[in-house]
């Protein structure tokens, strides 16, 4: 039964990477026009194509980015941020199942060596809600390797799934907003937006970085 299971684990895992392929052409998960206007054109059922669409890629492993921005220009602001962060935690609570609960002993295999994995394992064991917070606030941090990782490590689900909802949340409005303001500007609107949301985009990356800086400094 036991060698079964990674057999019968990465079958689930292949059909579902097969139905998000079958349903959903997979250029739309890196080409933010392309998915607006899929979603556009089928404006009956968006917000549950676009939920079900994000759950799956993120469970898969793809960047989120793309989805976010194209949720913001299709759904608007409040509605996109929505969804999005809907869509953005619970497919980061689905990798995180998949890591602890369907390829755990292959993935560690992977992963056991990486000097991100050992670096997460050891923040966990101190300060766990607070290591996923940090983890989840910088565009620069690599947001589906980080869910695989931490369903390595000894974290609770509600612990990891809190952290994630509230730290990814200013990624969430900022890409939101870039898409909102970004299909404004393309619509002849103003570009002031645009820009403030690429600076708030550019913040958020240096953020670790002032971080560092404060507790390194007498």
């Amino acid at each position: 039964m036991k060698k079964a299971q990674p057999i019968l684990s990465g079958l689930l895992v292949l059909g579902l990477g097969a139905a998000i392929v079958c349903f959903t052409p997979i250029r739309l998960l890196f080409d933010q026009a392309q998915l607006s206007h899929y979603l556009e054109t089928h404006a009956r059922w968006a917000a549950v194509l676009y939920l079900g669409i994000f759950v799956g890629a993120t469970v898969l492993g793809f960047p989120g980015n793309v989805l976010t921005i194209a949720g913001g220009a299709v759904f608007g602001l409040e509605w996109g941020i929505l969804l999005s962060q809907l869509g953005a935690t619970l497919g980061a609570v689905g990798a995180f199942g998949v890591a602890r609960y369907l390829l755990h002993g292959w993935l560690q295999q992977r992963f056991q060596h990486h000097c991100l994995w050992q670096q997460v394992n050891r923040a966990i064991a101190q300060r766990p809600l607070r290591t996923v917070l940090a983890s989840r606030i910088s565009p620069l941090a690599p947001f589906s390797l980080v869910n695989f990782l931490f369903g390595l490590t000894a974290i609770d689900l509600r612990t990891y799934a809190i952290g994630t909802f509230w730290g990814i949340l200013p990624l969430t409005v900022v890409y939101t907003w870039l898409g909102v303001s970004g299909k404004t500007m393309l619509n002849g609107g103003n570009r002031l937006p645009l820009i403030l949301a690429l600076s708030s985009l550019s913040l958020l990356a240096l953020l670790p970085g002032f971080r560092r800086r404060s507790r390194s400094s007498p």
